[in-house]
């Protein structure tokens, strides 16, 4: 199985977190799935960083991938066609990031790992 990981669910399952569900951490932890972080969630991860909204315990630019690394995800870069998705969107959601991600998921045609309810009231399969 392909999945994008919405950024919620990469911090929860990097810092064990307990609101990780529990078909989230079972899609994370088959080493058979092909799991993506898109570029919009290092993104957000370094804004909030570095706003002090998001306590993480290095810098962003090493923290990310390090934990991509170490947990066997893949990076998605953000594609011009992306953006262009995630602009034409219906207004659902007014995060900008997880806009992306559902354009992202639409586009690649795989499912998100989401506890975000908004994100399902796309035309987007979402896993929690």
């Amino acid at each position: 199985m392909k999945a994008l990981i919405d950024t919620h669910v990469l911090l929860w399952w990097v810092l064990d977190d307990p609101r990780l569900s529990a078909r989230g951490a079972e899609i994370l932890e088959d080493g058979r799935n092909d799991l993506y972080v898109s570029a919009a969630s290092a993104y957000e991860i370094g804004v909030k960083a570095g706003t002090g909204r998001l306590a993480i315990p290095e810098p962003a630019a090493t923290y990310v991938p390090s934990r991509l690394a170490a947990n066997g995800l893949s990076a998605m870069a953000v594609e011009l066609n992306h953006a262009l998705r995630a602009a034409s969107l219906p207004p659902i959601h007014r995060d900008p990031w997880d806009r992306l991600l559902v354009a992202q998921a639409q586009i690649e045609g795989i499912p998100i790992v989401t506890a975000d309810p908004r994100i399902g009231q796309y035309d987007v399969e979402t896993i929690w």
